[in-house]
């Protein structure tokens, strides 16, 4: 990740929404990484998988959504790393690491409201009316690789880590 691309992502916060953040995340979908930002600076950086059709905003395409986007909200606070959440409900079940080809809602949930008209939010391409999420993964060992439905999957142990540390109302970009 180089400083012209979390310098172009600050400029279009900038520019679309009038405000200076100090602290968001950056997803890029070329590096399959996520990047926490503070002060124009990397603190973290994760690897993370997108949507295996790519880069796009369509209802039904597989693709994660472009644009700026706000953490609306954290769901999973204290679940044991692993729990299973369906329809953002805790199940009070455990993946126990077996073997399916399905992609589970695992650990924590961050759910995703696009801030941009046409882009990210409006009808048939609304990242929240998608349930777009960040979230953990049975497919741990796929990450770094496009895999989702069009959420952002983490490593469980590291989207409790980024839980942890960021609060709603935080901003993503995705690009």
């Amino acid at each position: 990740m180089n400083q012209r691309i979390i310098e172009k992502s600050f400029d279009r916060i900038n520019r679309l929404l009038n405000i200076h953040p100090d602290e968001y995340l950056l997803v890029d979908s070329t590096s399959q990484g996520l990047f926490h930002i503070v002060n124009n600076s990397i603190r973290h950086h994760y690897m993370v998988s997108t949507g295996r059709n790519g880069i796009g905003n369509r209802d039904g395409s597989n693709q994660t959504p472009p644009g700026i986007h706000r953490i609306v909200e954290k769901i999973g606070a204290d679940a044991p790393e692993g729990t299973i959440f369906r329809d953002r409900l805790n199940t009070g079940e455990i993946w126990h690491h077996g073997l399916t080809e399905e992609n589970l809602i695992l650990s924590r949930i961050l759910r995703l409201k696009g801030l941009e008209d046409g882009v990210n939010v409006g009808p048939g391409i609304d990242t929240y009316e998608r349930y777009i999420y960040i979230h953990g993964t049975n497919q741990e060992m796929l990450i770094g690789t496009p895999i989702s439905h069009g959420c952002i999957c983490m490593k469980n142990s590291d989207i409790i880590a980024l839980f942890d540390m960021i609060e709603e109302d935080t901003l993503v970009v995705i690009d």
